[in-house]
């Protein structure tokens, strides 16, 4: 039977019925257990800084644990300190030996504090959950810390004695950031980051380091996300998109230091083909400053005109290919009169404010000269063998899917396309229509393939070239806009030609009835289930709430971005899942400077929804799955028991 056949397995890791019982014993135990705190980000877009001090303070909630336990017996200056010492260790022990003060009576008593923290937070979750974050190389003396008892006087002179040798060894610095990191992850049982956490600011590399560095951690894809993911697949239009948006907002560090992007081709280029154009209209953003690769505004924005035409050009070839996109209105310098330097829309014409096109053959306006195609072919091998971004783009494949329901929430970044009548809009591939659910899990299996696909090396080229689609494409799950409007950013004055038509999804989901219908589309109870969203900044300045369809829908993009701060106001949000209740932490804008003091930073906490009662890990898909396999184990005991299964017990002695 194939129920036995699935039971002689489990009798591998369970050879006898003391064993088994014992296991079941052990899950029915943690299923009593408080459900563990979820952590929800989206849009990132690169701000490393800020989102690094978030997810290391745990959107504020380690300072108010701090403030718990130690109201009473440290002043407010000295919880400060030790906050700011559990978000950046190394930074702070550096300033301590720097001004002297890192001697043998401060790191006695900073590491009993920081074992009394960690005690204090880590309380309601399991010997194992902890266990699996303690760090490895202090193990055993972590543990015996966390759980030998305090009161006896033994035990005291016991545990001084681990810590002096700690001291004694020289080990104390290492021990401090381990049980620093050890709290910062304990205070996040999951991490969910609900897309964009590339482009815009300078750190992406820094924040996919922090993401493959954390114990439980899953991504829905962004746009921005599929862009990188596509450039790595080899998708030359992605590329150029890379390319010409990490320039715009001056991010050179991230795109050469950080993926070892080599720039110095197109640096040629542009001087040789632009020199005397002062490319007004691409001078790039400056939110913040480069470190490593410092380049002249006026030099950057030549940069940023040579990658953006020849991004222009190589969307039309695209396009051209794939009529199938419906999409031919967007090969934009097919457009352009350019004897009379006007764009030609719908019979209205458009002057243009830039004028110098000196590589476009009017006649052939999609056709790369020989200098563009030698630039393509560096920038090509420079993507196809960058390290770094070869580990990323694994990591966000391995953990990463177009959506995610857990624990009733349905995780996804952009929409579930919508027509105007509130029913789910179709996007056709290849001669099929897909829409809601099956649109998101068709695209979950094309995604994976334009990566790792090797037997079909022609339908391959079809998905790689399709990541291009979902990065701008009007039916793209992930961009959800009429329009991608670059060119006429750069090139047009007027408005309205200008402006990107947002899909009916993002209206019409603000009410309840479609926020039911998306849930019980995936499968959710819509009674209990929430939709988690980002993808749109949020914009509280103007009065716009990110709760929306009366507690249904969640949009956590509030502008962790300094990009979108203007707009929303604020500078991010967190979504905080516990025991007790759903809370969005907003956040607001701070100096990240060195010398700068955030241990004393807490957001403004908004509980949303309270639940009914404390949920256990019983009330989780994590509980659900214990249940399964406490009822395999006893039929595994069953199986014992009647002899269908033969006992087996270790050799005495």
């Amino acid at each position: 039977m194939d129920s036995d056949k699935y039971l002689h397995l489990l009798a591998k890791d369970y050879p006898n019925i003391p064993s088994a019982t014992a296991e079941i014993i052990h899950l029915n135990a943690l299923k009593e257990l408080p459900k563990g705190t979820e952590y929800f980000f989206s849009d990132l877009h690169g701000e490393d800084k800020a989102f690094l001090h978030l997810l290391r303070s745990a959107s504020g909630s380690i300072r108010t644990k701090i403030s718990e336990l130690y109201e009473n017996k440290m002043s407010f200056e000295e919880q400060n300190q030790l906050a700011n010492l559990v978000y950046d260790p190394e930074r702070v022990l550096e300033l301590l030996k720097e001004s002297d003060r890192l001697t043998p009576e401060w790191i006695k008593i900073t590491i009993f504090r920081l074992v009394d923290l960690c005690r204090y937070i880590g309380n309601k979750y399991s010997l194992e959950n902890i266990s699996k974050k303690t760090p490895p190389v202090f193990y055993d003396i972590i543990t015996e810390l966390l759980f030998s008892g305090q009161g006896e006087h033994d035990k005291k002179n016991y545990i001084d004695s681990i810590i002096r040798s700690i001291i004694e060894a020289g080990a104390s610095k290492n021990f401090i950031i381990d049980m620093c990191n050890m709290i910062q992850d304990i205070c996040i049982n999951s991490l969910h980051i609900i897309g964009d956490i590339f482009d815009r600011g300078p750190g992406p590399h820094r924040i996919m380091e922090e993401l493959m560095a954390f114990p439980v951690v899953d991504i829905q894809w962004g746009n921005h996300d599929i862009l990188w993911m596509g450039a790595a697949a080899g998708n030359e239009v992605c590329m150029t998109c890379v390319i010409r948006t990490g320039i715009g907002y001056n991010n050179f560090d991230a795109l050469e230091d950080g993926y070892d992007l080599n720039l110095r081709p197109l640096s040629s280029l542009a001087e040789a083909l632009y020199g005397d154009d002062p490319c007004v209209r691409f001078q790039p953003k400056i939110l913040d400053e480069n470190e490593y690769d410092q380049v002249d505004a006026s030099h950057a924005a030549r940069m940023h005109k040579a990658i953006s035409i020849i991004q222009f050009k190589l969307e039309g070839q695209l396009l051209e290919k794939h009529s199938d996109y419906g999409m031919e209105d967007r090969i934009v310098l097919k457009k352009v009169d350019f004897d009379r330097s006007v764009y030609i829309h719908e019979g209205q014409e458009y002057p243009l404010l830039d004028t110098n096109f000196p590589t476009i053959d009017p006649c052939n306006p999609l056709q790369l000269i020989p200098e563009e195609k030698e630039l393509l072919h560096s920038l090509r091998a420079s993507f196809l063998h960058s390290e770094p971004l070869k580990r990323h783009v694994r990591f966000l494949y391995s953990h990463g899917s177009m959506y995610k329901t857990v624990n009733n929430n349905l995780l996804y970044h952009g929409c579930i396309p919508l027509k105007k009548d509130g029913s789910f809009d179709a996007l056709n591939y290849k001669g099929e229509d897909y829409s809601g659910k099956d649109l998101m899990d068709c695209l979950d299996v094309l995604i994976q393939d334009a990566y790792y696909l090797t037997s079909d090396l022609g339908q391959k080229q079809e998905k790689v070239d399709f990541m291009w689609y979902l990065w701008c494409g009007p039916k793209s799950p992930l961009f959800g806009k009429s329009q991608m409007s670059t060119f006429e950013n750069f090139f047009l004055e007027d408005k309205n030609i200008r402006e990107e038509h947002y899909n009916p999804y993002f209206q019409l989901a603000q009410r309840e009835d479609i926020a039911r219908q998306i849930l019980t589309e995936f499968g959710l109870d819509a009674d209990k289930a929430h939709i988690i969203n980002g993808h749109v900044p949020v914009k509280i300045k103007d009065g716009e709430s990110p709760v929306k369809a009366n507690g249904k829908l969640y949009v956590i993009d509030g502008g962790i971005a300094k990009a979108y701060q203007p707009k929303t106001g604020i500078a991010g949000y967190t979504l905080i899942f516990n025991s007790h209740h759903l809370a969005l932490a907003e956040h607001r804008s701070l100096d990240y400077g060195i010398d700068n003091d955030l241990g004393s930073y807490t957001p403004t906490i908004h509980i949303v929804e309270t639940m009914p009662r404390r949920l256990k890990e019983e009330d989780t898909d994590l509980g659900k799955e214990w249940d399964t396999k406490i009822s395999d184990l006893n039929d595994l005991v069953l199986a014992y028991r009647q002899g269908r299964i033969k006992e087996s017990y270790p050799p005495e002695g």
